[in-house]
């Protein structure tokens, strides 16, 4: 099969398209032929070698796919060959064909073609994980979101408004800020011209956000706690800002408050598998009725792994950035 390998760590070109063998397939793992793969920031660390793989997973990048499930393991009970299903992965997806654990699998939701589908299982993992599992997002609290049009961010503002709550995001143009008021976002903060904790306090007449989802990290770290209502839940989930910041612990007292930081791609196994579960309860039912959708911004061919990254890293995308494998 044909998958992109990162022979030595770099920028985009550092991607390399190469013949490689199929991949093994254990007793509880079923193999998916792949239609489309998920691009994700962690990809691009992993390329410029800041974000290994964990310990016997996949080396190719790729946390996310959609496509056909060619093969099962012979302890897979619940799926068939044909099936249409999208996965959560370690590892692996930008790849014509991936190993895929059984309890990582979601059905292809209704109304959402094959290709789309594989926007959906990291951005939704990731989200309901932290916002909801984590922080406890509850309806009429206040979620503020950085980098509300990214694929996290789009899929965040949805979910958010679908249990009630009122959502507050940060983005650095007019058009990406009308992307996010279109998905249900209330209060619209431009970074580039706006100080988020002032516009924040303004808009919940100071009372700030009971849950930030945040994916700069130290660059925010402060001010994020300043932003924090009583009682506020501030979730760590990526370093574009930076590692290293002074935490002020008095106001974090002050305000009852919690600061987490999470990492889904490290989880095991098994609480990948909880995770899951509880997307295909809580979230698939939204997918399916239209209330939630996926947001996909651009697709590539996998052969053009390299421009895919490259249009991340631009910042320019609304929504998830696709590799096709077809």
């Amino acid at each position: 099969m044909r998958a992109i390998t990162i022979p030595l760590p770099g920028d985009a070109d550092a991607l390399v398209l190469d013949d490689v063998p199929t991949p093994n397939m254990a007793a509880d793992e079923v193999l998916v032929q792949v239609a489309a793969a998920g691009v994700n920031r962690a990809d691009l660390m992993q390329r410029q070698g800041f974000y290994p793989p964990p310990p016997g997973c996949s080396t190719y990048p790729g946390l996310e796919v959609s496509g056909t499930i060619s093969d099962l393991g012979d302890d897979v009970t619940g799926w068939s060959v044909g099936d249409q299903v999208c996965a959560l992965l370690s590892g692996g997806g930008y790849a014509e064909q991936v190993a895929v654990p059984a309890s990582q699998l979601l059905p292809v939701p209704d109304g959402v073609s094959l290709v789309d589908a594989a926007a959906l299982p990291e951005v939704v993992s990731t989200v309901w994980s932290n916002v909801f599992m984590t922080a406890n997002l509850q309806p009429g609290q206040t979620l503020l979101i950085h980098g509300g049009a990214s694929g996290i961010g789009t899929m965040a503002i949805q979910l958010g408004r679908a249990v009630g709550a009122r959502i507050a995001v940060t983005a650095g143009t007019a058009e990406k800020l009308a992307a996010c008021r279109d998905l249900g976002a209330e209060v619209l903060i431009n970074y580039r011209e706006q100080d988020f904790v002032q516009a924040l306090a303004s808009s919940t007449h100071g009372a700030g956000a009971d849950v930030i989802l945040d994916n700069i990290g130290a660059k925010y770290l402060s001010r994020n706690v300043d932003a924090l209502a009583v009682n506020g839940r501030l979730v760590v989930i990526g370093l574009q800002g930076g590692v290293k910041a002074e935490l002020d612990i008095n106001m974090l007292l002050r305000k009852s408050a919690a600061v987490i930081a999470t990492s889904l791609r490290s989880r095991s196994a098994i609480e990948k598998s909880v995770i899951v579960a509880a997307v295909r309860e809580h979230v698939w039912p939204l997918i399916a009725s239209g209330q939630v959708k996926p947001v996909v911004h651009r697709t590539f061919p996998l052969a053009q792994a390299s421009d895919a990254h490259r249009e991340l890293e631009s910042g320019a995308n609304i929504g998830k950035v696709l590799l096709l494998t077809t």
